[in-house]
């Protein structure tokens, strides 16, 4: 049985979703290159689970993109 999961482990679950969804909105065949980029975000930062202060200022960061990226007028990404 998995244990339970801490509330900052589900925002950072909850947000990754949120990125994968908002990719979604996105031209068909600018998609994989979202997701491509949502996966590098995610993985190229090798943060402790236990250091919450770089953890919570991610997903600050992260969101602050995510409404950038988010904006209608922005059709694809350049990786």
């Amino acid at each position: 049985m998995a244990g339970r999961r801490s509330g900052l482990q589900q925002q950072v679950i909850n947000f990754y979703r949120e990125c994968f969804r908002e990719a979604r909105k996105k031209p068909v065949e600018a998609r994989p290159r979202f997701h491509a980029y949502i996966r590098r975000e995610f993985r190229a930062h090798n943060i402790r689970k236990n250091d919450f202060v770089t953890i919570e200022y991610m997903l600050r960061r992260g969101k602050k993109q995510l409404e950038t990226y988010s904006n209608p007028s922005i059709q694809d990404i350049h990786l």
